[in-house]
């Protein structure tokens, strides 16, 4: 089993994220072989106010709002990845697990009005076709561990730049 800081997700460095939806286009013809957005697993969301972007998926939760809130138990958790398994057959496309999902991670198919979600192509052994077409390589695969480090490095870092403005 695999713990909870040891699981991989996609993470988007939004510094270097331009928002050219490469990595959409990716996903959606890796799993459907089609450039359509809209199919995509991994979501770029613009921020007017910051004028940045960032790429959204699939967190793997310790305990998955999406999972608990499936009224019909189409969708389970791999003990092993994290990963959101769902039962296609199960699935009659209510909605409520997009609605629990705190990271917008979880899509509605436009035909099989079912839900999907990233697998981190797990099936591919060159790994997520996101990361490798980023051209900016704004996405990595991360634990929340590693997550966690470039956070409290991040907060160093601007508390030492607070701390040269305030000396000026």
């Amino acid at each position: 089993m695999v713990s909870l800081h040891n699981r991989k997700f996609i993470s988007a460095d939004s510094d270097k994220c331009v928002g050219c939806q490469v990595c959409e286009y990716a996903c959606s013809f890796t799993h459907d072989k089609v450039f359509n957005a809209v199919k995509s697993r991994i979501r770029v969301v613009r921020s007017n106010q910051s004028m940045k972007s960032i790429a959204l998926t699939c967190r793997k939760c310790q305990e998955p709002a999406c999972v608990a809130a499936c009224p019909r138990d189409a969708l389970s958790q791999s003990l092993e990845t994290g990963t959101i398994i769902i039962d296609q057959d199960q699935c009659n496309g209510c909605g409520w697990c997009i609605e629990a999902c705190n990271y917008g991670a979880m899509m509605m198919h436009p035909e099989s009005k079912t839900v999907y979600v990233c697998d981190l192509c797990q099936y591919r052994p060159d790994g997520p076709q996101c990361v490798k077409w980023c051209p900016e390589e704004a996405l990595t695969v991360v634990t929340s561990d590693v997550l966690a480090q470039k956070a409290r490095l991040n907060a160093i870092k601007k508390l030492f730049q607070e701390h040269e403005e305030l000396e000026k």
